[in-house]
């Protein structure tokens, strides 16, 4: 794996595939309002990757759903459940949410995938922890693409 840590957008990336950091999919996407990552994907990809992902229901802590990117320039994004129902991540959703999306990268054979700081942003975690077991879980799996953890910047 070539592993990329990085500071910028998570939609510039030079990526096939995305992770946005979802939630359960108990509350309809509509009556959320996004924020953060899903916030920036709801604006430059419209809502079909939300109203695919509502199509899946409820999705346990720490799963993770592919859909369409919408207007986004990537074959996909994978969206995983990062908070529980307290809108929190723990160790165990960031680990599971990482070990998850990789089984799709891997599955459906992409090359390429970001990820943002899975819940350090509304979930409470801190960026340094929640990007060490990140970093941590990806180091276990099988794949020989390129990886980027992006801790998000705003453009300059």
């Amino acid at each position: 794996m070539n592993l990329n840590l990085t500071e910028g957008d998570l939609l510039d990336q030079p990526v096939e595939v995305i992770v946005n950091a979802w939630n359960r999919n108990i509350i309809p996407w509509w009556l959320l309002l996004p924020q953060g990552v899903s916030r920036a994907i709801k604006r430059r990809a419209g809502t079909q990757p939300f109203r695919e992902v509502a199509r899946h229901g409820p999705i346990r802590l720490g799963e993770a759903v592919l859909t369409s990117a919408g207007r986004l320039p990537f074959r996909g994004i994978i969206h995983v459940a990062g908070i529980n129902m307290l809108w929190r991540s723990s160790e165990l959703s960031v680990r599971q949410s990482v070990k998850n999306a990789m089984r799709i990268v891997i599955a459906r054979q992409f090359r390429s995938v970001a990820f943002p700081l899975i819940g350090a942003g509304s979930g409470g975690g801190s960026p340094d922890r929640v990007q060490s077991f990140i970093i941590d879980e990806l180091s276990s799996q099988p794949f020989g693409g390129d990886v980027y953890v992006v801790r998000y910047s705003k453009s300059r």
